[in-house]
């Protein structure tokens, strides 16, 4: 028989593991370290409506940055996606194809791109989550900037987690008319990843996706 006090660990763990969403660790989160993930659940942004006019809006490199997420679940569809609207109210342009994460903890996508035309300006990146709970939102107020960086050692997923493209209704209807679209739905995570992507994304994803497929996986 196991000894009461590992039983009450594992109780705990995994009542933790049960009522976590996910947080947006990088761009810096609008509720930062103040997260409320009882309002994960409300559009477009959690608990928190964005202001364009904060001061501290991180810089995001349109041809290439990093997001960083840690999630509480044992998996959920990601969708990455950035408006220039004012409090977030629409015009959603997807930055990035559907990823699925399998396996709780750390995740992170170390290339994602934004528009060109968006350089010099203020937005939201806008990290949207459809898990066992339900549809789930984070966002991140950012200065669009040219060029692009090289993600921090950081940047890594835990041990367990690996990361593959999909589809998603839900998370698909999210995005504006601006978005990304493919001739067909991308298709389930098995074989090469290469095949995963078509349709409007910059070339630069699509070098990405090529590059991912010689690795064996996209997603660290």
């Amino acid at each position: 028989m196991l000894p009461l006090r590992t039983v009450a660990t594992s109780a705990l763990l995994f009542l933790s593991a049960a009522n976590a969403h996910f947080i947006l660790l990088a761009p810096p989160s609008l509720e930062g370290s103040s997260l409320d993930d009882s309002k994960e659940a409300n559009a477009p942004c959690g608990a928190l409506v964005p202001d364009l006019s904060q001061k501290s809006a991180t810089d995001f490199h349109v041809d290439g940055d990093f997001i960083s997420l840690q999630l509480g679940h044992p998996q959920a569809n990601w969708l990455f996606r950035g408006t220039l609207e004012d409090k977030a109210s629409g015009n959603w342009t997807q930055l990035f194809p559907i990823v699925l994460q399998s396996g709780l903890g750390n995740f992170c996508e170390p290339i994602v791109t934004a528009p060109k035309s968006w350089v010099n300006k203020t937005g939201v990146i806008g990290v949207v989550a459809n898990a066992p709970d339900g549809t789930l939102y984070q966002c991140a107020v950012v200065n669009f900037v040219a060029g692009s960086i090289t993600a921090p050692s950081s940047c890594t997923n835990a041990s367990a987690v690996t990361g593959s493209f999909t589809s998603d209704s839900t998370l698909s209807g999210l995005v504006g008319d601006s978005a990304p679209s493919t001739s067909s739905p991308p298709p389930k995570p098995t074989g090469s990843a290469a095949s995963a992507v078509s349709g409007g994304f910059p070339v630069v994803s699509l070098l990405i996706t090529g590059a991912m497929a010689l690795v064996g996986t996209a997603l660290l």
